[in-house]
């Protein structure tokens, strides 16, 4: 028996001891090579502090069922020092290399900002102690701007200079610890950087003011050192009706807009573009088409549900989708899949904690296998292919080498019948291609 947790760690068993999970990975083998590299390359899955350490299961109805074993430290920097063990044991029965937390996850705020660094600083002792011991990781750090009333309109957007300032001081002794941790990247989360109303909101004034505080923020990280990689994480609503990274495309504008496109890269969750009106796998085709796929936020949403539920990941089709784009991404470099998920409310014990990473990390290791078999034999490439061949030659080939103007394109098509115009369609076979989606989940995941 371990010292904090009753349970075995989690190792592959496959699909040769029936059915029921929970005993083992069915379909996570870390070591297993697929596409030429390790799963464990391709899945570099990170347990989120800010759940599955401090999350209590609220709803905006209820509050917290959760019952955890740190509960019996009543001392909030006690507790503090102590979860550091109970994440460090769970990472490793989980077989996770990685770990991702927010500044105030960590440790309790003091009555000043002093204070509060100083609390902050005695916990990431310990954790760099824990990160030596047992070659543990930090995928990615970032700072809670949204939480304390201080930030009720915002943080490096709000419209007080004091807040600014505060959320600046917070930023860089966040960007200090990254650098201690040697965390792999950075993400900024605006959780209320957005407004609720436009009738009292300068939003250009806003958004200026948050690029030059990304600005200042890499050029801080450049200062000292830190080589992490920046992330910008999309949300389109909740708690602000509006955010100004909405989504994928329009994260992508704002840095294009401000000179940042060089520096930060995205990081896309599934629960946050079911709430922009979007699928994952969408979200993160943008990213990659734009060359700025960062990481990933391994959750997703309840299309019932309209707000930011952060379920485990239990969506094969989603899963094998989203891995698609990531084997097409050539994987993700710095970034992960991070359990920014929690489990539901009435699965309130420490074994749903261990389940519930349990069968997100087999969702995304079966996602891999098939959407790497997708890839091996083109299901898809050769569609699209197919279906854009027009442009290979002829008049749209002169189209896609800037060799016609509008007069040219007139000139070929006036005196075409409509029936030759029809002719030159083709089926986009959709209902075939989902079958064949179908068919090979069922395939590969049955071997």
């Amino acid at each position: 028996m371990s010292e904090y947790y009753d349970f075995n760690k989690m190792e592959y068993i496959g699909n040769q001891k029936g059915l029921k999970a929970g005993d083992g990975f069915h379909y996570y083998n870390p070591g297993e090579l697929i596409q030429g590299k390790k799963m464990s390359e391709w899945l570099k899955f990170s347990v989120a502090y800010w759940h599955t350490m401090d999350q209590r299961l609220v709803d905006p109805f209820g509050d917290g069922t959760a019952q955890r074993p740190w509960d019996k430290f009543e001392d909030p920097m006690e507790q503090a020092l102590a979860k550091v063990d109970y994440m460090f044991e769970f990472l490793d029965k989980m077989n996770v290399e990685y770990f991702a937390f927010h500044d105030r996850d960590l440790a309790p705020e003091g009555k000043t900002l002093r204070e509060t660094n100083a609390n902050l600083d005695k916990v990431v002792d310990k954790i760099v102690e824990k990160m030596q011991e047992t070659g543990k990781k930090v995928l990615w750090n970032t700072s809670s701007l949204f939480t304390n009333p201080r930030f009720v309109a915002g943080g490096a957007t709000a419209p007080f200079a004091d807040i600014v300032a505060y959320s600046a001081a917070q930023i860089k002794h966040s960007l200090e610890i990254a650098k201690r941790v040697n965390s792999m990247n950075y993400v900024f989360w605006g959780g209320r950087e957005g407004y609720e109303s436009l009738l009292n909101t300068d939003m250009k004034l806003e958004q200026e003011h948050i690029a030059k505080f990304f600005h200042m923020a890499k050029d801080y990280a450049n200062e000292i050192g830190y080589t992490g990689q920046f992330l910008l994480e999309p949300k389109p609503k909740e708690p602000t009706s509006h955010q100004y990274d909405t989504d994928a495309a329009t994260t992508i504008a704002f840095l294009k807009t401000y000179g940042l496109e060089k520096d930060f890269k995205l990081n896309l969750e599934g629960n946050h573009a079911y709430l922009a009106g979007h699928t994952y796998e969408h979200e993160v085709r943008v990213a990659r088409d734009a060359g700025l796929l960062g990481s990933l936020d391994a959750n997703m949403g309840d299309k019932l549900i309209g707000w930011d539920i952060d379920e485990f990941p239990n969506d094969i089709y989603e899963a094998t989708l989203v891995m698609y784009e990531m084997l097409k991404n050539g994987g993700l470099a710095t970034g992960g899949l991070n359990f920014d998920a929690k489990p539901r409310r009435q699965s309130f014990t420490m074994e749903d904690l261990f389940l519930a990473h349990t069968a997100g990390m087999d969702t995304y290791a079966a996602g891999l296998r098939v959407a790497a078999k997708l890839l091996e034999d083109r299901v898809f490439d050769s569609v699209i292919e197919d279906r854009y061949s027009s442009f290979k030659s002829g008049i749209g080939a002169d189209f896609e080498n800037d060799k016609v103007t509008f007069k040219e394109l007139e000139d070929y098509v006036i005196d075409k019948p409509q029936s030759e115009l029809i002719a030159a369609t083709k089926s986009g076979h959709l209902e075939q291609l989902k079958s064949t989606l179908n068919n090979y989940i069922f395939t590969v995941l049955g071997k």
